[in-house]
């Protein structure tokens, strides 16, 4: 399955020219939006955004319906959270989840 280009484009337009230092990158079936280097969110090459979070958040954003931990090579990735499409139908809900996975890569150091 491809990424959703919608959801895409919506990312990108929320993102906007505020973040010059914005790389896209496809990835894992995807299209990754990368800040300073570091993956912050993604359109889902299996539906849906990837959000990277704080781990010591992930638990409590996880709802186990919606929201859940990433699961890749059979492995849960901790700061990692899948969100599905109906979280997202809206900009604002959109933008919250980006502008969570935009203030962890800033946390992190550049690449």
């Amino acid at each position: 399955m491809a990424y959703d280009e919608e959801l895409a484009d919506r990312i990108r337009d929320l993102l906007g020219p505020a973040l010059p230092e914005t790389v896209e990158k496809k990835m894992f079936g995807g299209l990754a939006f990368l800040v300073g280097g570091n993956m912050a969110v993604a359109a889902s090459g299996k539906g849906g955004l990837m959000v990277r979070v704080d781990p010591d958040e992930a638990a409590g954003l996880a709802d186990g319906e919606h929201v859940a931990p990433m699961v890749m090579g059979g492995r849960s990735m901790r700061n990692w959270l899948r969100v599905d499409s109906e979280v997202v139908a809206d900009d604002d809900a959109l933008d919250q989840w980006i502008q969570r996975g935009v203030a962890y890569a800033r946390g992190l150091p550049p690449k």
